[in-house]
Protein backbone atom coordinates (compact mmCIF):
# COMPACT_ATOMS: atom_id res chain seq x y z
CA UNK A 1 0.00 0.00 0.00
CA UNK A 2 1.26 3.34 -0.90
CA UNK A 3 2.32 5.23 2.33
CA UNK A 4 -0.04 8.17 1.85
CA UNK A 5 -2.85 5.82 1.40
CA UNK A 6 -2.40 4.78 4.48
CA UNK A 7 -3.02 8.48 5.99
CA UNK A 8 -5.79 8.84 4.11
CA UNK A 9 -7.92 5.87 5.19
CA UNK A 10 -6.80 6.36 8.95
CA UNK A 11 -8.24 9.74 8.25
CA UNK A 12 -11.76 8.83 6.92
CA UNK A 13 -11.98 5.54 9.05
CA UNK A 14 -15.68 6.54 10.79
CA UNK A 15 -14.47 4.38 14.22
CA UNK A 16 -18.01 2.69 14.50
CA UNK A 17 -19.92 5.73 14.72
CA UNK A 18 -23.25 4.17 14.78
CA UNK A 19 -23.07 1.76 12.13
CA UNK A 20 -24.13 -0.88 14.31
CA UNK A 21 -26.85 0.46 15.80
CA UNK A 22 -30.02 -0.86 15.64
CA UNK A 23 -33.40 -1.95 17.44
CA UNK A 24 -31.64 -4.35 19.43
CA UNK A 25 -28.61 -2.63 20.18
CA UNK A 26 -29.84 1.57 21.02
CA UNK A 27 -27.66 4.24 19.70
CA UNK A 28 -25.07 4.92 22.19
CA UNK A 29 -23.43 8.72 23.26
CA UNK A 30 -20.07 8.51 22.53
CA UNK A 31 -17.30 9.94 24.94
CA UNK A 32 -15.21 11.52 22.29
CA UNK A 33 -15.78 14.19 19.83
CA UNK A 34 -14.23 14.11 16.19
CA UNK A 35 -12.35 17.81 17.09
CA UNK A 36 -9.04 16.60 15.26
CA UNK A 37 -6.04 19.27 15.50
CA UNK A 38 -3.82 20.26 13.44
CA UNK A 39 -1.32 17.02 12.58
CA UNK A 40 1.89 18.15 11.60
CA UNK A 41 4.36 16.80 8.45
CA UNK A 42 6.34 15.41 11.25
CA UNK A 43 3.02 13.54 12.42
CA UNK A 44 1.70 12.98 8.92
CA UNK A 45 4.79 11.08 7.71
CA UNK A 46 4.82 8.83 11.55
CA UNK A 47 1.45 7.75 10.19
CA UNK A 48 2.61 6.87 6.92
CA UNK A 49 6.08 5.47 7.95
CA UNK A 50 5.52 3.47 11.07
CA UNK A 51 1.46 2.25 11.17
CA UNK A 52 2.61 -0.59 9.33
CA UNK A 53 4.67 -1.45 12.31
CA UNK A 54 2.81 -0.25 15.39
CA UNK A 55 -0.86 0.01 14.14
CA UNK A 56 -3.54 -2.75 13.64
CA UNK A 57 -6.07 -1.92 11.22
CA UNK A 58 -9.76 -1.63 11.52
CA UNK A 59 -10.22 -5.13 9.25
CA UNK A 60 -8.72 -7.04 11.89
CA UNK A 61 -11.88 -8.01 13.86
CA UNK A 62 -10.80 -10.24 16.43
CA UNK A 63 -7.45 -9.09 18.46
CA UNK A 64 -5.97 -11.77 18.81
CA UNK A 65 -2.60 -11.15 21.83
CA UNK A 66 -0.36 -13.53 21.30
CA UNK A 67 -0.74 -12.93 17.51
CA UNK A 68 -0.45 -9.16 17.85
CA UNK A 69 2.98 -9.38 19.55
CA UNK A 70 4.15 -12.40 18.50
CA UNK A 71 4.65 -14.28 22.04
CA UNK A 72 2.11 -15.19 24.97
CA UNK A 73 3.02 -11.95 27.66
CA UNK A 74 1.34 -9.76 30.47
CA UNK A 75 -1.20 -7.73 28.21
CA UNK A 76 -1.93 -4.01 29.59
CA UNK A 77 -4.76 -1.88 27.51
CA UNK A 78 -4.64 1.88 27.88
CA UNK A 79 -7.88 3.34 26.49
CA UNK A 80 -7.56 7.31 25.51
CA UNK A 81 -3.40 7.55 25.27
CA UNK A 82 -3.44 11.29 24.30
CA UNK A 83 0.06 12.19 22.51
CA UNK A 84 1.42 8.71 23.98
CA UNK A 85 4.29 9.69 25.36
CA UNK A 86 3.33 7.83 28.81
CA UNK A 87 2.37 4.79 27.02
CA UNK A 88 5.89 4.95 25.14
CA UNK A 89 7.54 5.83 28.27
CA UNK A 90 5.82 2.45 30.38
CA UNK A 91 6.58 -0.07 27.00
CA UNK A 92 10.42 0.78 27.20
CA UNK A 93 10.25 0.30 31.18
CA UNK A 94 8.63 -2.80 30.95
CA UNK A 95 9.86 -4.85 27.77
CA UNK A 96 8.12 -8.16 28.98
CA UNK A 97 4.76 -6.60 29.24
CA UNK A 98 2.69 -6.00 26.11
CA UNK A 99 0.74 -2.76 25.56
CA UNK A 100 -2.31 -1.92 23.45
CA UNK A 101 -3.22 1.55 22.46
CA UNK A 102 -6.40 2.66 21.68
CA UNK A 103 -6.95 6.11 20.51
CA UNK A 104 -9.25 8.33 18.14
CA UNK A 105 -7.30 11.48 17.48
CA UNK A 106 -4.37 11.51 14.86
CA UNK A 107 -2.26 14.00 15.83
CA UNK A 108 -1.79 11.95 19.14
CA UNK A 109 -1.63 8.82 17.05
CA UNK A 110 1.26 10.50 14.98
CA UNK A 111 2.74 11.61 17.98
CA UNK A 112 3.13 8.51 20.37
CA UNK A 113 4.80 6.42 16.56
CA UNK A 114 7.37 9.33 16.21
CA UNK A 115 8.39 8.61 20.34
CA UNK A 116 7.92 4.31 19.65
CA UNK A 117 9.80 4.65 16.49
CA UNK A 118 12.22 6.37 18.19
CA UNK A 119 12.39 3.97 21.20
CA UNK A 120 13.15 1.13 18.78
CA UNK A 121 9.74 -0.67 20.49
CA UNK A 122 8.68 -4.21 19.58
CA UNK A 123 5.84 -4.37 22.58
CA UNK A 124 3.63 -1.99 21.25
CA UNK A 125 0.50 -2.00 19.33
CA UNK A 126 -1.87 0.83 18.75
CA UNK A 127 -5.68 1.04 17.18
CA UNK A 128 -7.49 3.59 15.71
CA UNK A 129 -10.63 2.83 17.39
CA UNK A 130 -13.90 3.25 19.79
CA UNK A 131 -12.82 1.88 22.67
CA UNK A 132 -16.47 0.42 23.34
CA UNK A 133 -16.04 -1.13 19.48
CA UNK A 134 -12.61 -2.90 20.58
CA UNK A 135 -14.38 -4.52 24.31
CA UNK A 136 -17.51 -5.10 23.09
CA UNK A 137 -16.09 -6.87 19.43
CA UNK A 138 -12.60 -7.28 19.28
CA UNK A 139 -10.63 -8.43 22.20
CA UNK A 140 -11.18 -11.42 23.79
CA UNK A 141 -12.85 -12.19 27.58
CA UNK A 142 -10.60 -12.22 30.32
CA UNK A 143 -7.06 -11.06 28.46
CA UNK A 144 -6.20 -7.93 29.92
CA UNK A 145 -3.77 -7.69 33.05
CA UNK A 146 -4.65 -4.21 33.35
CA UNK A 147 -6.39 -1.80 32.27
CA UNK A 148 -5.41 2.22 32.11
CA UNK A 149 -7.30 5.36 31.89
CA UNK A 150 -5.35 8.37 32.54
CA UNK A 151 -7.28 11.80 32.53
CA UNK A 152 -9.99 11.19 30.61
CA UNK A 153 -12.00 13.89 29.14
CA UNK A 154 -13.93 15.46 32.41
CA UNK A 155 -16.81 16.94 30.53
CA UNK A 156 -17.04 19.31 33.43
CA UNK A 157 -20.38 20.88 32.94
CA UNK A 158 -23.41 18.77 34.19
CA UNK A 159 -25.55 18.77 30.77
CA UNK A 160 -22.22 16.76 29.37
CA UNK A 161 -21.80 14.45 32.14
CA UNK A 162 -23.89 11.77 30.30
CA UNK A 163 -20.74 11.82 27.79
CA UNK A 164 -18.30 10.58 30.57
CA UNK A 165 -16.38 7.30 29.64
CA UNK A 166 -16.16 5.64 32.87
CA UNK A 167 -19.71 4.88 33.63
CA UNK A 168 -21.36 1.45 34.43
CA UNK A 169 -21.44 0.24 30.83
CA UNK A 170 -17.69 0.75 30.29
CA UNK A 171 -17.78 -0.76 34.15
CA UNK A 172 -19.22 -3.87 32.99
CA UNK A 173 -17.61 -4.22 29.74
CA UNK A 174 -14.01 -3.99 31.58
CA UNK A 175 -14.50 -6.86 33.81
CA UNK A 176 -15.16 -9.12 31.15
CA UNK A 177 -11.83 -8.39 29.69
CA UNK A 178 -10.12 -8.48 33.06
CA UNK A 179 -8.41 -11.39 34.00
CA UNK A 180 -9.23 -12.73 38.00
CA UNK A 181 -6.98 -10.37 39.87
CA UNK A 182 -6.16 -8.21 36.74
CA UNK A 183 -6.09 -4.43 37.61
CA UNK A 184 -8.10 -1.32 36.51
CA UNK A 185 -5.80 1.75 36.96
CA UNK A 186 -7.23 5.64 36.49
CA UNK A 187 -6.61 8.95 37.08
CA UNK A 188 -7.93 12.46 36.97
CA UNK A 189 -7.38 15.87 38.19
CA UNK A 190 -11.25 16.70 38.16
CA UNK A 191 -12.69 16.63 42.18
CA UNK A 192 -16.67 15.44 41.11
CA UNK A 193 -15.29 13.37 38.05
CA UNK A 194 -12.91 11.08 40.72
CA UNK A 195 -15.77 10.82 42.99
CA UNK A 196 -18.31 9.87 40.62
CA UNK A 197 -15.43 7.01 39.15
CA UNK A 198 -14.96 5.92 43.03
CA UNK A 199 -18.65 5.44 43.66
CA UNK A 200 -19.09 3.40 40.87
CA UNK A 201 -16.16 0.87 41.31
CA UNK A 202 -16.93 0.79 45.01
CA UNK A 203 -20.73 -0.48 43.83
CA UNK A 204 -19.19 -2.68 41.90
CA UNK A 205 -19.15 -6.55 43.42
CA UNK A 206 -16.50 -7.79 40.90
CA UNK A 207 -13.90 -5.34 41.54
CA UNK A 208 -11.80 -5.08 44.97
CA UNK A 209 -10.15 -1.47 45.80
CA UNK A 210 -6.92 -2.05 46.80
CA UNK A 211 -6.53 1.60 48.13
CA UNK A 212 -6.86 1.84 52.38
CA UNK A 213 -10.73 2.38 53.60
CA UNK A 214 -11.75 2.41 50.09
CA UNK A 215 -10.07 5.46 48.69
CA UNK A 216 -7.42 6.76 46.70
CA UNK A 217 -4.60 5.30 45.99
CA UNK A 218 -1.19 6.76 45.70
CA UNK A 219 0.78 7.41 42.25
CA UNK A 220 2.43 3.79 41.25
CA UNK A 221 5.52 4.23 40.38
CA UNK A 222 5.08 2.46 37.09
CA UNK A 223 3.06 5.52 36.24
CA UNK A 224 4.85 8.32 34.90
CA UNK A 225 4.00 11.93 35.50
CA UNK A 226 2.69 13.88 32.46
CA UNK A 227 2.72 17.16 31.16
CA UNK A 228 -0.98 17.40 31.79
CA UNK A 229 -0.31 16.34 35.41
CA UNK A 230 2.22 18.64 35.89
CA UNK A 231 0.11 21.38 34.75
CA UNK A 232 -2.27 20.58 36.60
CA UNK A 233 -0.26 20.82 39.92
CA UNK A 234 1.36 23.61 39.15
CA UNK A 235 -2.48 25.08 38.76
CA UNK A 236 -3.26 23.56 42.58
CA UNK A 237 -4.90 20.62 40.91
CA UNK A 238 -5.15 16.97 42.93
CA UNK A 239 -4.38 14.09 41.10
CA UNK A 240 -6.15 11.45 42.35
CA UNK A 241 -5.42 7.73 41.03
CA UNK A 242 -8.09 4.81 41.55
CA UNK A 243 -6.62 1.19 41.65
CA UNK A 244 -8.60 -1.61 41.49
CA UNK A 245 -8.62 -5.74 41.38
CA UNK A 246 -10.63 -8.17 39.32
CA UNK A 247 -11.99 -10.74 42.07
CA UNK A 248 -12.61 -14.35 41.62
CA UNK A 249 -16.20 -15.76 41.03
CA UNK A 250 -16.15 -17.01 44.29
CA UNK A 251 -15.02 -13.66 46.24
Amino acid sequence: MNPSDVFNRLAIARLGEDENSSADSPRRIRSFVRREGRITRAQQRALEEWWGQFGVDADVAELVPNQLFGRNARLVLEIGFGDGETLVAMAAADPETDYLGVEVHLPGIGHLLLQAAKAELTNLRILRADAFDVLERRLPDRCLDRVQIFFPDPWPKVRHHKRRLIQFPLIALLVRKLKIGGQLHIATDCEDYADSILSLLNASPELTNQAAENGFAPRPAYRPLTKFELRGQRLGHSIRDLLFARCGESE
